[in-house]
């Protein structure tokens, strides 16, 4: 991903990230969980934000656990620098376990084929594996299953953790609705949780963490937050749901502010097809702005002629076809010059869009919108000083 700390010249586009708005967002969630610690997860380049400057941003506002989903991601935050715990979770046959023991990677495991080839790598590295049992307590994706299977995974990890191969950190689960207020999977993904940890506990597991929250429970369900809360999209000022609330009902501010310089403006006459297809038409002599962003860079296709943008204080919306790499808005006459700056979203303050109006143009969710916002994109880093 291309970063930057300043611009140098007019960009194309920029994502600009307020890390200071980071490091807020991070404090308002550790205020929402005072009683466990705060895994601030980073996987996917940060949803979009940048793993690196977003990692060291939530270390320095006191989140104590960082989160990936690959191990790659998570090897390169260590290499990177990164102290602390972290932890990944998206494991296949033969990946990188050695390498993980080594960067003192607390390593998930859902199966007995995992749990094998940790071991395996234990072995050979001559130190233990610091592992995390995965409990499969109704989302029916990763995880172990309740019963005979966990049953199995926890009777071999404590004869692995005997014979000093690994150390059990933790036992986790992750909600499947947290983000729908009084879906009755949540007290039933919770009763499973508690009996799969209270067994495991039986036969001598010792875990450092325990932990289900994600960024929903975190903000709405406190008996949720055991030892540890996994916050994701919320560390990045972002809601997990509309029917939870806004950023700032919950003490966040978003992150990501993501513009364009407008390529071209020009007059045309009505009647005048725009972008492919023609789906729009001009009803009438009207100006036209290009902004030099498309599909490419992370625009969905699917906000064709319903996507919002702020031109000189006044909200555009696009007219056609979104293109690979660039999209059009009817400007209604006015005349902004060639390189104005074009607002697609960012926090609303100055009344531009933010990314859930995004979300609801394109018929998806907010934390699409931000993580597929592609390589082409500089990230501008601002308020990169810690606060005081």
């Amino acid at each position: 991903m291309s970063e930057r700390t300043a611009p140098t010249a007019p960009l194309r586009a920029r994502a600009e990230i307020d890390l200071a708005a980071l490091r807020a967002n991070v404090r308002a969630l550790r205020a929402h969980a005072p009683g466990a610690a705060v895994m601030a997860v980073v996987k996917s380049e940060a949803y979009g934000h940048g793993a690196v400057p977003c990692a060291r941003a939530a270390v320095a506002a006191g989140a104590t656990w960082l989160g990936t989903a690959t191990p790659e991601e998570a090897l390169a935050l260590r290499a990177a620098g990164l102290p602390g715990r972290i932890m990944c979770w998206l494991w296949t046959p033969g990946g990188p376990w050695r390498e993980a023991i080594d960067a003192e990677l607390d390593v998930s495991v859902s199966g007995m084929w995992a749990l094998a080839e940790v071991v395996e790598a234990a072995r050979g590295a001559d130190r233990p594996a610091r592992v995390q049992l995965k409990a499969d307590t109704g989302l029916g994706r990763n995880g172990c299953q309740p019963g005979d299977d966990w049953a199995a995974l926890v009777s071999a990890a404590l004869r692995a953790e005997a014979e000093g191969l690994l150390r059990v950190t933790g036992l986790w689960s992750h909600f499947a609705c947290a983000d729908e207020p009084g879906h009755p999977s949540i007290t039933a993904q919770l009763a499973v949780f508690r009996d799969m940890v209270a067994y495991a506990e039986e036969r001598g597991v010792r875990p450092e963490v325990r932990h289900i929250a994600n960024s929903p429970a975190t903000l709405t369900l406190p008996e949720s937050h055991f030892d540890l809360v996994r916050t994701g999209i919320a560390t990045y000022g972002i809601s997990p749901s509309p029917e939870l609330g806004t950023p700032a009902d919950f003490g966040l501010r978003p992150v990501m502010t993501l513009s364009a310089s407008l390529a071209l403006v020009k007059h045309v006459p009505g009647g005048h097809g725009v972008s492919y297809g023609h789906r729009y038409v001009t009803p009438g002599p009207t100006t036209l702005g290009l902004v030099p962003l498309g599909y490419a860079d992370g625009i969905p296709r699917h906000a064709s002629s319903a996507g919002p943008v702020l031109v000189e204080g006044k909200w555009r919306t696009i007219a056609g076809r979104v293109a690979m790499d660039q999209f059009v808005v009817d400007l209604g006459g006015d005349e902004p010059a060639a390189g104005t700056e074009a607002v697609l979203f960012g926090p609303g303050d100055r009344g531009e869009p933010t990314a859930e109006d995004w979300a609801q143009a394109a018929g998806t969710i907010a934390y699409e919108i931000v993580t597929r916002i592609g390589t082409r994109v500089p990230r501008v880093y601002v308020n990169e000083e810690r606060d005081g």
